[in-house]
Order: structure tokens, then C-alpha cells, then sequence
């Protein structure tokens, strides 16, 4: 399925091309396509970064039948200060944005975003458009903050799920290498069990692990 900004591609080609013979046999030239992602998330990078779609594939060759380039553009306060500064849009942006995010460290989301337009409009940031569009301004900004922020806590908690299941694998690692020396040692299940401070159920199914894995 096309995301809003290839359609919008696809029409802006349909335009351009709308007066050629696209069923002839000569070649239709298009502009050259460039494609920019304006960054402005909470995780730190650079100025610019260059994103490829090959460095998704499992396996690289020098001549790919396929790729895309797309560089990508920090816009947070601080970064790429030539280009905000020459771009009052794109600065207005990133400090309306920058501002719900501090607000909404103190107060909810409503609140900030409240805030962050109030004052924007006050101090001609984005002053027309907040204006005439506060209520879906409004809307959108709460939407792509709570989007954000769930997108960040998943990825917390499968990073912590995912350390919680090593050091779980960790410890059972531990316990049968522990287990292994005292059999060596012709100790006995509630021998074991009485060093390990384990039951001797636990003891008698890790063995058998280890059994089987022999």
C-alpha cells in the first residue's frame, strides 16, 4: 500500500509527465529524485546522516539490482543551525516541537502542547498556521508525542525483557556447569541439591538435561 508521500510523488510524476508519450519508443527523462528525512526525534545523532536501504539486506554485492539513498537531517536545537536559519518554517518547527517536549516533563501532554502553541503564536513562531489550525494542530501534536513516547517504551521493554531472558539463561548456564562438577565428584542428588540450595526436583530435571544434551 502507498504511503501519502508516494502518492504524492506519483501525482507530482503524473504532472510532469501528463504531455509526453509514455507508450513511445523514446526515453521520458524526470527530475532526479532526492529524498530528505527531517529528523527530530529525542535520540541523539549527528547533523546528517545517510541512510541506505542496502544496509537491510542479508547479503551485499557491489553491482545491487536495488538501492535507495536517503539522507537524513537533524533539526533538533543545535543541529544544522546554516539550514534552520536559512529556513524560518523548518526553525519554527523544531522549536514548537522542543518545547512540548520540555513542557510535558512537568504537566501532561494536553498542557504542553497547550503551552507550546499559546506561546508560539505569541512569539510568531509558526503564528499563522497555529491560528488558523489550533484545534488540529492540537490534535496531531498529542498524537505524534503519544505515538513517540509508545514507540520509545516498547523499545525499552524489549530491551529489558531481552537482558532479563539472558541473565535467566546466564543463571541456568551457571547452575548446570556447577552441577556437572559435583557429578563428576560422584556426589548425590540431595547432596547437590543441599550445596546448591536448590530442590532436588530442579536438580533431578537439569541433570537429565544434561544428560540428554550428551
Amino acid at each position: 500500500m502507498l504511503k501519502n508521500s508516494q502518492w504524492q510523488q506519483r501525482d507530482l510524476y503524473s504532472v510532469i509527465t501528463k504531455n509526453k508519450n509514455l507508450y513511445g519508443k523514446k526515453l521520458i527523462e524526470i527530475p532526479t529524485p532526492k529524498f530528505i528525512i527531517f529528523y527530530n526525534g529525542e535520540e541523539e545523532f549527528p547533523d546528517m546522516t545517510v541512510l541506505r536501504l542496502s544496509d537491510a539486506f542479508e547479503v551485499t554485492t557491489e553491482d545491487m539490482s536495488l538501492e535507495l539513498k536517503e539522507i537524513m537531517l537533524n533539526i533538533n536545537p543545535g543541529h544544522n543551525k546554516k539550514l534552520l536559519e536559512t529556513c524560518k518554517t523548518l526553525k519554527d518547527y523544531s522549536e514548537y516541537t522542543h518545547r512540548i517536549r520540555q513542557y510535558a516533563k512537568t504537566t501532561t501532554i494536553e498542557a504542553a502542547v497547550d503551552r507550546a502553541i499559546t506561546e508560539c503564536i505569541r512569539e510568531g513562531i509558526l503564528a499563522e498556521f497555529l491560528s488558523k489550525n489550533r484545534a488540529e494542530a492540537k490534535k496531531v501534536s498529542i498524537y505524534e508525542y503519544d505515538q513517540e513516547k509508545h514507540i520509545r517504551q516498547e523499545r525499552e521493554q524489549s530491551w529489558q525483557e531481552g537482558h532479563e531472558a539472558g541473565e535467566v539463561v546466564g543463571e541456568k548456564k551457571k547452575l548446570l556447569e556447577q552441577i556437572q562438577k559435583k557429578l563428576q565428584k560422584n556426589k548425590t542428588v540431595i547432596e547437590i541439591a543441599n550445596d546448591l540450595e536448590e530442590s532436588e526436583d530442579k536438580i533431578i530435571s537439569l541433570i537429565n538435561e544434561l544428560q540428554k544434551n550428551n
